[in-house]
């Protein structure tokens, strides 16, 4: 029997709502009697509801066995691993018919009697295979979110969700075109194996579509969700998002990159040892016809004063600078320098290079790798614009951090550099170090992020090892990077970041969407995303108030995306857009 406070809700919400949430009694029963593990489930799926003010109903398995459920748009399986063939068959109706699920765990793994039934529904509804049982030896694992999909729009690309394991999770592959992986297991930075196949075998969210109807599934629980504050903000939204793409809803996201590319890469050299081998770099950046951020210590630069300037012409010097050291984020033995140390050795190292190059110096990279608050503020105090750090942050992208009115944007180290695939694997082969590379370049790839790819004059800037440097140089070309230097990519995100979107359905055939600039400067060549939720044509935008500037736009015909570019945008000023378009009829 259902709880009487859900009987009473749903007498209360009316017959009117389109979203339900099963209460298996099959699943129920299968527990010891004293577990509320279903109960806690199920009520906060429906705290997650009421946050958003969506009416839904709970049912139970008899609701679907009769096939009642048939009129909801959208109907949620938490944990439901046990239901009965008859609302198998149900449930894949409903979804051939157009509706949409949302599930999680390992639904209708076992039978109406809580026998073990196996994977068949799983792997045909959500197009997937069944890899492991993530173990809960640790109380939470890292669970890294791609960027570039609808449903994680305005999530960090490579977002660490913290999610316990005490349910333990499930990891699985994505073999149906149909389905999409947003997320993988899979932690290179502390597990072994091959990176490529342990993100394609570990998949804990996807979503797609069977017959008409939608899915999203996560291998978790809605409430294992565990960590920081961003933790839950960003769930939320990847929430909210899921819930829009189920129930057709219309999404807007501002792209990470320009158009045209799919992830960004900047080549990173550090003058540090056997400087001289810096001169191999040069040609193969002028083959190649790009520019890179070169390190440079000033302390120990002022032997070379000449090839730093010649080092200038191929894109732009930052300085590597002593802000004291620590050995990780957690030490407690060892500090940084205080403030004023720290604000005196930026603002030399600024000035050496400028005087020398003639060129505007933007970004710092601590000498050790690592930072404080003190640094954040020093750095902001010296004039700089970005900082790029050795420290594991929440995201494969730059962060942008912020300081009163002030703003500097952070990068941290998202790939294995020189120092490692070389010195510390004794990988001396061309073929090894490039597919070392490779892994994390195609891993950056598929979560689209930001590819930083350092390397030192004592190790790959070696004559021997600079063809691996160019062959590098052209995967990331072929597979659509953007390849440029850092002060363009903070520049970029100092777009990015400042802007504001508003969306929503205003119509049957309508979408109104608001950007707001609250930043100081005017934004160019904003690139947004759309997605309408249904195939569209005969598209056309206009604006709330006459003599706005119209956004350019691209549409592929009787498709969902809409691309709109957004120019000379004031700051503090906001404009709202009315996109109308017919349905393609199915």
């Amino acid at each position: 029997m259902l709880p009487d406070f859900n009987v009473l809700k749903n007498f209360i919400l009316g017959s009117d709502a389109k979203v339900a949430i099963l209460y298996s009694d099959y699943t129920k029963n299968m527990m010891p009697d004293s577990s509320s593990w279903l109960d806690n489930n199920v009520e906060t799926w429906e705290k997650f509801l009421d946050n958003i003010e969506l009416k839904y109903n709970i049912i139970d398995d008899k609701t679907i066995e009769k096939n009642l459920h048939k009129d909801y748009e959208l109907i949620i399986l938490p944990g439901s691993k046990s239901l009965s063939d008859r609302e198998i068959i149900n449930i894949k109706k409903f979804l051939i018919d157009g509706g949409s699920i949302f599930a999680t765990s390992g639904t209708a793994s076992y039978s109406d009697a809580g026998k073990w039934r196996g994977w068949e529904f799983f792997s045909e509804v959500f197009g997937v295979k069944h890899h492991k049982e993530i173990g809960n030896e640790d109380r939470a694992k890292i669970h890294t979110l791609r960027g570039g999909l609808p449903i994680t729009a305005n999530i960090p690309t490579g977002f660490p969700l913290r999610v316990a394991t005490w349910d333990k999770p499930l990891a699985v592959e994505v073999l149906d075109p149909r389905t999409s992986q947003v997320s993988f297991w899979y932690n290179y930075r502390l597990e072994d194996g091959l990176v490529r196949e342990g993100i394609k075998k570990s998949a804990g969210i996807t979503y797609g579509k069977y017959g008409k109807g939608r899915f999203v599934w996560m291998g978790f629980e809605i409430n294992s969700i565990i960590g920081s504050r961003d933790d839950y903000i960003f769930f939320d939204r990847f929430f909210n998002n899921s819930i829009n793409w189920l129930t057709y809803g219309p999404i807007a996201y501002v792209r990470d990159w320009p158009a045209g590319v799919d992830a960004a890469a900047v080549i990173l050299p550090s003058l540090t040892k056997n400087v001289v081998n810096i001169k191999n770099l040069l040609p193969v950046l002028e083959e190649e016809k790009l520019q890179a951020t070169f390190f440079v210590n000033p302390s120990q630069s002022k032997n070379y004063k000449n090839l730093v300037k010649q080092v200038s012409k191929y894109g732009e010097i930052a300085p590597l600078v002593d802000v004291g050291y620590i050995n990780s984020a957690e030490d407690k033995y060892n500090k940084l320098y205080d403030y004023e140390s720290q604000l005196q050795n930026l603002k030399a190292a600024k000035n050496w290079i400028e005087n020398i190059t003639n060129k505007p110096v933007r970004g710092i990279l601590p000498f050790y790798g690592l930072y404080d608050n003190n640094t954040i503020n020093a750095v902001i105090e010296s004039g700089y614009d970005y900082i790029l750090t050795d420290s594991l942050t929440d995201r494969s992208v730059p962060k942008t951090i912020i300081r009163g009115e002030n703003r500097i944007v952070s990068m941290t180290k998202t790939a294995r550099d020189d120092y490692e695939i070389i010195r510390d694997f004794g990988l001396t082969s061309p073929e090894f170090q490039f597919y070392t590379y490779q892994e994390d370049l195609d891993r950056i790839l598929f979560e689209g992020g930001l590819y930083l790819f350092k390397m030192h004059t004592e190790f790959q800037c070696r004559t021997e090892n600079i063809p691996v440097v160019q062959k590098i140089i052209k995967d990331l070309k072929k597979k659509k990077f953007w390849i440029t230097t850092a002060s363009e990519i903070q520049k970029w995100y100092k777009k990015k970041e400042y802007i504001e979107i508003r969306t929503k359905k205003s119509g049957k055939t309508r979408v109104t969407v608001t950007v707001t600039n609250p930043g100081k400067e005017i934004i160019d060549d904003l690139m947004l995303d759309i997605d309408l939720n249904e195939n569209a044509e005969r598209i056309s935008i206009d604006t709330e108030i006459i003599g706005t500037k119209l956004a350019k736009f691209k549409h592929v015909v009787k498709s969902r995306f809409l691309n709109l570019q957004i120019d000379d945008l004031e700051p503090g000023e906001s404009r709202t857009y009315y996109i109308d378009y017919d349905k393609v009829s199915s």
